[in-house]
């Protein structure tokens, strides 16, 4: 099959498409026939070796794909049926899909929503379950489209544009927090009333004037203080990534003192019975306009490439890579 494959010589990470051979089925194993896959941070990170994802060389990167079936030890599921799959380590500490075919575990695997086509699941990808866990926790905490306005962190990347789209759909007040003037009238597109700059949130103090009812950061370390600072009385601020680093230098006083919470989101661990309920959740709430809008769509052969230019930030909205038919 052909495959993108990462290797490492002289502790440099070299990425090329080459034409390998999957391992045995084992087991409740599946074997999918790919479609499509998308390109996120972490796979960018791996695949120019810029980060630590990657400790056991050869890898294909990719950590998610939509498919069909090909064959199938697991019970679950049959030849021919549409598939997802997001998170597990894939594309980490598996074979993952940025390939023409994958051999995963049935429990990793969700079924497509009839309502969905393969293309649109994989516009949403991990960035985009990502978005709709984070909607979730927001609504878990009591936060409502009437409790106020939103923010949104690192919001032209995939993560902040399908969580934009998500609360504009649902009824919520959404500002966005972006670094690149370019994408504003993108971000207005998607549902964001109000855009700021992210040169707003360099600098914090231990709690200032109170402005989101809920945010949602894929940013961390300093921004997601400064929001965490300004997030009203009883606000709730669900953060799933570090793009900005992994440090929070804050202090206790806004959870002490305004009874804010700090939610933490983790979209690679999810069990099966609630990935389900979370794809048909996307299925239903996201506007077709949504698909039209914020996909780029690539070639295999294009992912090294596109992979520099996501992590220089030259890149908005989701990249799709297209694999199979």
């Amino acid at each position: 099959m052909k495959t993108l494959v990462l290797e490492q010589q002289d502790k440099a990470t070299l990425a090329e498409v080459k034409d390998i051979a999957l391992p045995e089925m084992a087991e409740g194993d599946v074997l999918v026939d790919i479609s499509w896959s998308g390109l996120n941070y972490k796979d960018a990170l791996a695949i120019t070796g810029k980060g630590k994802i990657i400790r056991q060389f050869p890898m294909v990167p990719g950590i998610d794909f939509t498919g069909h079936v090909k064959r199938s030890n697991d019970p679950r599921y049959s030849a021919g049926q549409a598939v997802i799959l997001t998170g597990w380590g894939v594309g980490e500490n598996h074979w993952g899909g940025l390939a023409q075919q994958a051999c995963v575990k049935g429990d990793w695997l969700v079924p497509l929503p009839e309502a969905m086509p393969a293309r649109n699941a994989m516009i949403i990808g991990t960035a985009g379950f990502t978005a709709m866990l984070c909607v979730m926790a927001l609504e878990d905490a009591g936060v409502t489209p009437q409790s106020g306005t939103v923010l949104v962190t690192g919001a032209s990347g995939g993560v902040g544009s399908t969580a934009v789209a998500l609360l504009h759909t649902l009824g919520y007040t959404v500002a966005a927090v972006t670094g690149r003037e370019s994408t504003h009238d993108y971000l207005r597109k998607l549902g964001a009333s109000e855009i700021l700059s992210r040169d707003d949130f360099a600098e914090t103090r231990p709690l200032e004037k109170q402005l989101w009812a809920g945010a949602i950061d894929t940013v961390g370390d300093k921004v997601l203080a400064k929001v965490l600072a300004q997030t009203n009385y009883g606000g709730c601020v669900a953060a799933c990534g570090l793009a900005g680093g992994f440090g929070l230098p804050t202090t206790v006083m806004p959870f002490i003192l305004r009874n804010v919470r700090l939610q933490g989101v983790d979209s690679v661990s999810v069990p099966a019975e609630h990935r389900a309920a979370v794809w048909e959740r996307l299925a239903s709430t996201l506007p077709e306009s949504f698909y039209q809008q914020a996909a780029t769509e690539i070639t295999l052969e294009q992912a090294p490439g596109y992979a520099e230019d996501l992590l220089n930030n030259k890149i908005q909205g989701r990249t799709l890579v297209k694999i199979g038919g």
